[in-house]
């Protein structure tokens, strides 16, 4: 793990070869630049790469995949335009195996099950609607498994494995389900989180690197500064 300090900010590194960087991206952070004008991750992991090997001119690097805003984790970027083609299939073929924590308002009345659902996004609102009958043509299936990790007072921690990628996919499920996620006032929950954020953490993902071919899994620990994470911290680990 490396942690690179940077344009008044830090990124944590968490694997890094020739081909793919990964970092554990913080909530509130953009992974690509958008109509606000913030400063994306990936303009950080540039800046770090050049930096980081004096590299001259312009630094290639291919986003493979986005989180939303709120949420922290693992992030891949491609190093090379054949990482990215071969990553980029490899999402799009469901050959990466994702593992996502989320701390939600409310006990799943089972400690673990299969959420199938077909989900629409609103792009003019930014929201998804997830519902059990397909009702417009722009519906797609969306399929995870969730099993209760622990409970401490009224919040309760969740081990997601998402099997498809829609958009706001785990947030809208969960809350479909009557288990919103602390702090996703959009899909639910009872008040914001202090710094706009929402308790959902990309942890793991697992898959065979696409030049290396060997098996690859890629962690980052939740926001260590989260007062709330820290309460599971143990149950995280286990």
């Amino acid at each position: 793990m490396i942690i690179a300090k940077k344009m008044k900010h830090n990124i944590e590194v968490v694997y890094e070869d020739n081909h793919l960087i990964a970092v554990n991206k913080p909530a509130g952070w953009l992974v690509q630049g958008d109509q606000t004008g913030d400063m994306p991750l990936s303009d950080y992991v540039k800046w770090y790469i050049k930096n980081r090997y004096n590299k001259p001119g312009d630094v290639f690097l291919g986003t493979i995949h986005r989180l939303d805003r709120p949420v922290s984790g693992v992030t891949v970027f491609a190093r090379t335009s054949k990482a990215l083609t071969r990553m980029s299939k490899l999402f799009q073929d469901r050959l990466i195996q994702k593992t996502y924590l989320a701390l939600v308002e409310k006990r799943p009345a089972e400690p673990e099950g299969e959420l199938i659902h077909y989900i629409e996004k609103d792009k003019e609102r930014n929201v998804s609607k997830a519902s059990y009958r397909k009702r417009s043509k722009n519906a797609k299936i969306g399929e995870l498994t969730y099993e209760l990790r622990s409970s401490i007072g009224q919040l309760h921690l969740l081990e997601v494995k998402p099997k498809t990628g829609r958009p706001h996919q785990i947030r809208v499920q969960l809350s479909h389900m009557g288990c919103p996620i602390r702090g996703d006032i959009k899909y639910g929950a009872s008040k914001p989180n202090h710094d706009a954020d929402i308790c959902l953490h990309a942890q793991k993902l697992s898959f065979v690197h696409p030049v290396k071919r060997e098996p690859i899994v890629i962690t980052a620990d939740p926001p260590a500064r989260h007062q709330l994470w820290q309460i599971f911290k143990e149950s995280i680990r286990s």
